[in-house]
C-alpha cells in the first residue's frame, strides 16, 4: 500500500507539471466566445472555421451588426454584457468604445508585429485594442461595365466628380458603415474641411445610390448594378480574388490604418477572447487574411512572403496612406458629426443633389468652347451652394457638440427629437433651399448660351 500510495503521489506531481507545461490552448479557454463584428459573412466565417480548428471545443458566436450599432449595442447592454469582442475596421470606433469604459487592457504574447504600419501605431498605446490587419481607402471598378459604358478609369478622387461618371457610383452612408466613415473622414483631413466636402458632395452627385450597408457596394459593383464603388481594399481585393472582373485603386489622397480586436469589459469567456487575438496575430491567423474571400493587409511582414503577386504591402511600398496623416482624436470628436452632415446632405438628399449635380455640369457643357462671363459666374455661384457646408470645421470637432447626434436615422422618415432634430432640420432646410436654388441658376446659365 505504501509503494502504491508513492507511486500514485509521483504520478500526480508528474500530471501537475505535465498540465503547468502546456503552452495556452483550447484546454485552458472556455467552450464559447461571442464576437460583435462588422465584418461579412466570408471574412467571419473563414476566420471562424479556421480559430475553432485549432482550438477544438471552443463554439464561436458572430452577432454580425453595422459598427454604429455594434457601439450602440454594447453601450445599451454594458450593465448586463454578454458579449467577449469588438471585432470592426475603424480605430475611432474603438475609441468611442474606450473612452465609455467598455473595453479592457490585453497584452498580446505574439512576437514580430511591429509597431507601425505607415504612420500609424497598430496596436492602441494604452492597450485596450489590437491591430490585427492594415486597412486602406479606395474605389474599385468593375471593367466590362466601364468597357462596355466606354468609361475611362478613374485615378483620383476628382475623376469620380467628371460628368463622365453621373449615375455610375454607388457608396455606402458612414453612418451606416464604420469603413465609410474612415474614407468620408479621410477626404476631410487630406483636403480641409472646406475642400473636402466640396469634392465629397461633387462624387456624390454622380451616385447611383447609397447602400444599406457597406458590402452593398463591393455586391453593386461585381453585378454590374453600377460601375464604380467606393470601398475599403480588402472588398475590392477579395472581389479580384474571387474571379469578380473588378480592379481596386488607391488614390494618393488615402490613409492606412490598422483594423482591430478588443476585449469587452467583463467579457464572460475572457480566456476565449484572448487565445482568439492570439490567434489572429500568429502565423497561421495573418495567413488567414490572404484567403481570396478575406485579402485583408497582415500586420506581420513576413506574412507577404506568401502574398500572391502584385498583393499590396504596405511594409514596402510607402506610398499607401501616405499622403494623410490621419488624426484619430480629431475624427472621434466629430464622428457623429460628421454621420449626421452626410445623411442630412447627402444620404436623405441625393436626389435633389443629383438633379443640382446634373443641371450644372449640362451647363458646362454648353459653354465648352465659348465665353460668356454672366453664365459664368452663374454656374460659379451654383456649384458654391452645391459645395456649401452647415457649420465649420471647428464647432463639428467640439466634443459637446458631437454628443448632440447620437441618434442614427436609419431612413430619412426616422423620428428623432431634442436639440439634434432642431439642428437637423436647420440644416435640412438650408442644404435643401441651396440645392434648389443651384439648380435654377445652372439651367438659366446654361439657357443663356
Amino acid at each position: 500500500m505504501t509503494i502504491v500510495r508513492n507511486v500514485s503521489g509521483i504520478l500526480v506531481a508528474a500530471l501537475a507539471l505535465a498540465v503547468a507545461a502546456v503552452p495556452f490552448s483550447a484546454g485552458a479557454v472556455e467552450n464559447k466566445l461571442v464576437i460583435v463584428t462588422s465584418y461579412p459573412p466570408d471574412t467571419t466565417n473563414t476566420v471562424k472555421a479556421a480559430f475553432e480548428k485549432k482550438n477544438p471545443g471552443v463554439k464561436v458566436e458572430m452577432l454580425r451588426k453595422k459598427t454604429t450599432a455594434g457601439i450602440k449595442y454594447l453601450q445599451e447592454t454594458a450593465g448586463n454584457n454578454r458579449s467577449d469582442m469588438f471585432w470592426a475596421s475603424a480605430p475611432d470606433a474603438f475609441e468611442v468604445l474606450k473612452g465609455d469604459g467598455l473595453l479592457q487592457k490585453y497584452e498580446v504574447k505574439v512576437k514580430g508585429i511591429p509597431q507601425k504600419v505607415g504612420a500609424f501605431p497598430i496596436n492602441d498605446p494604452e492597450g485596450y485594442y489590437k491591430g490585427f490587419a492594415a486597412s486602406g481607402y479606395g474605389f474599385m471598378w468593375n471593367t466590362r461595365y466601364l468597357k462596355a459604358k466606354k468609361l475611362p478609369v478613374p485615378k483620383t478622387w476628382a475623376d469620380l466628380a467628371k460628368p463622365v461618371y453621373h449615375g455610375h457610383v454607388g457608396m455606402s452612408a458612414p453612418s451606416r458603415s464604420g469603413t465609410t466613415h474612415l474614407t468620408v473622414e479621410t477626404l476631410l483631413q487630406g483636403m480641409g474641411w472646406a475642400e473636402g466636402w466640396a469634392t465629397w458632395k461633387a462624387i456624390a452627385g454622380n451616385f447611383k445610390t447609397v447602400t444599406e450597408r457597406s458590402f452593398g457596394v463591393p455586391d453593386g459593383v461585381n453585378s454590374g448594378q453600377f460601375g464604380i464603388g467606393i470601398v475599403i481594399d480588402f472588398f475590392g481585393l477579395s472581389s479580384e480574388a474571387s474571379g469578380f472582373p473588378v480592379k481596386f485603386l488607391y488614390p494618393q489622397v488615402t490613409t492606412l490604418v490598422p483594423a482591430n480586436i478588443a476585449i469587452v469589459k467583463s467579457a464572460p469567456h475572457p480566456k476565449a477572447a484572448a487565445a482568439f487575438i492570439e490567434f489572429l496575430l500568429s502565423a497561421d491567423g495573418q495567413e488567414v487574411l490572404l484567403d481570396p474571400k478575406i485579402r485583408r493587409l497582415p500586420v506581420n511582414p513576413a506574412t507577404y512572403a506568401k502574398a500572391p503577386a502584385g498583393f499590396p504591402n504596405p511594409f514596402k511600398d510607402k506610398s499607401i496612406g501616405a499622403a494623410v496623416k490621419f488624426d484619430l482624436e480629431l475624427s472621434k470628436n466629430r464622428y457623429n458629426v460628421i454621420n449626421s452632415l452626410f445623411d442630412v446632405m447627402v444620404t436623405y438628399r441625393l436626389d435633389d443633389l443629383r438633379a443640382a449635380t446634373k443641371a450644372i455640369q449640362n451647363a458646362e457643357a454648353t459653354m465648352v468652347g465659348k465665353a460668356n462671363a454672366g453664365a459664368r459666374k452663374l454656374i460659379d455661384e451654383a456649384k458654391a451652394l452645391v459645395a456649401a457646408v452647415p457649420i465649420e470645421a471647428a464647432q463639428a470637432g467640439q466634443a459637446d457638440f458631437n454628443n448632440i447626434f447620437k441618434k442614427k436615422r436609419k431612413k430619412a422618415t426616422t423620428k428623432v427629437t431634442g436639440r439634434q432634430a432642431e439642428i437637423e432640420q436647420a440644416w435640412d432646410a438650408k442644404v435643401k433651399a441651396n440645392y434648389a436654388k443651384a439648380k435654377n441658376l445652372a439651367e438659366k446659365a446654361a439657357s443663356m448660351m
